[in-house]
């Protein structure tokens, strides 16, 4: 029988057990099988005591490869937004990491990665999170976590009002290459978002 969120929070013991169990049924998804160029290799992060949950995208070609989320040009992005290195990202103690995506989902026509399968989220994203009831910060990472989470909107403006949406749950853009001309367009994000990233970050991981 699956564990709620309130009888998770209250046996530490039965949620890591209940948490593993569902990870390993993710770990072994082939529902998109047919439709994944590089086949399935669900990537994400888990862990009962984590307090800060990252909700990204999908794995690229390079996380396909390593099987480590945001092991890649992206992930340095965020980190340096976050203020953050490798071992302190990586520390599943205190960080979980679920993309609406689980797999790399291929490229578009006309290039780019394509979206996040649709299947994925509504399968695995609410179970997973379900289990892990210390989380405190839920940072979403690009558009697409964004509208599963909050609904239809702009990212731009969703990112602008972050304080609207604190303290459990601040929007960010996705952290590709293409941000990089995105916040030259945008200084606030640099000016105000990121030193109160940082700040909300750093209370979500204080003991």
């Amino acid at each position: 029988m699956a564990l709620s969120a309130a009888e998770a929070a209250l046996n530490p013991v039965a949620s890591e057990a209940a948490l593993e169990a569902v990870a390993a049924e993710a770990r072994a998804c082939t529902v998109c099988a047919a439709a994944l160029p590089l086949g399935p290799r669900p990537v994400f992060r888990v862990s009962a005591t984590a307090r800060l949950l990252i909700v990204g995208q999908a794995p690229g070609t390079r996380v396909h490869e390593s099987g480590v989320p945001f092991d890649d040009a992206s992930g340095d992005r965020l980190r340096s937004w976050l203020g953050m290195d490798r071992p302190a990202f990586y520390d599943v103690r205190r960080i979980a990491i679920v993309p609406m995506g689980l797999c790399y989902p291929g490229r578009l026509p006309r290039g780019g990665d394509a979206p996040p399968r649709r299947e994925c989220a509504p399968l695995w994203q609410e179970r997973l999170v379900a289990l892990m009831p210390d989380i405190r910060l839920t940072l979403l990472v690009g558009s697409y976590a964004q509208a599963h989470n909050l609904g239809p909107g702009a990212m731009t403006e969703r990112v602008r009002a972050f304080r609207s949406y604190l303290p459990e749950r601040f929007p960010l853009p996705h952290p590709s290459w293409r941000t990089v001309g995105w916040e030259r367009r945008n200084p606030w994000f640099a000016a105000e978002a990121l030193p109160a990233l940082r700040e909300v970050v750093a209370t979500a991981l204080a003991e």
